[in-house]
């Protein structure tokens, strides 16, 4: 007797697409498998044969979450033209994203293991090495300008980093706590007085008016 394999009844894409939804709302650890299979719309046997594990299938809707929502902060960093253009666009981009009614509010990487207990260890830290690739991309286009002359060869390029990528953590938080899009993207363009020489600009305007 020859035994016909059962082909799975749910569409992966689709059920990816609810997993990543429950972790997003979530977060890792509250979320458990009962919770996945229920919003998944599959028993637990049809998820550990697609996905594998909770860690591993975690690990999958991370992936498809930075190919998909994620992929606006890659595009505002790699298409402008300048480091500070690029920077004032991902904050721009990232208070309408974080805001956006059409799925969780924040970002899935910086809220979804903030509260791990050691045997999830390994998630929290891989959504951290996350997190500091995102600063280091964030540094690589403040040192371009750097590089061009349009920042002072003397600009703590790191520190700068560090507080961009702080002020983009801190509106995650802030849109999961209800912070609607205009506020945040007030944020955005108060963040970029710290962007070296906007301070001045206006203290210099008001010193060229009264010569």
């Amino acid at each position: 007797m020859v035994r016909v394999s059962r082909q799975r009844s749910f569409d992966r894409d689709t059920a990816l697409e609810s997993a990543l939804l429950e972790f997003w709302r979530h977060g890792y650890e509250a979320t458990s498998i009962a919770s996945l299979t229920a919003a998944m719309g599959i028993r637990p046997p049809s998820l550990y044969a697609a996905f594998g594990d909770k860690r591993r299938l975690f690990a999958t809707v991370i992936e498809r979450y930075r190919h998909t929502r994620g992929t606006f902060s890659t595009r505002a960093l790699a298409e402008e033209p300048t480091g500070r253009a690029a920077i004032a666009r991902l904050l721009r981009e990232t208070a309408a994203e974080y805001s956006d009614p059409e799925h969780p509010p924040g970002c899935m990487i910086i809220s979804a293991a903030v509260n791990c207990g050691p045997e999830s260890a390994d998630v929290q830290e891989a959504m951290r090495g996350l997190r500091e690739d995102a600063k280091a991309a964030i540094k690589a286009r403040i040192d371009g300008d750097v590089a061009a002359g349009l920042l002072p060869a003397g600009t703590d390029t790191g520190a700068l980093a560090v507080f961009y990528a702080s002020v983009i953590q801190g509106m995650s938080v802030q849109a999961r706590d209800g912070i609607g899009r205009e506020d945040l993207e007030r944020v955005a363009d108060l963040a970029m007085l710290a962007w070296p020489g906007e301070a001045e600009s206006p203290r210099q305007a008001a010193r060229g008016a009264t010569a």
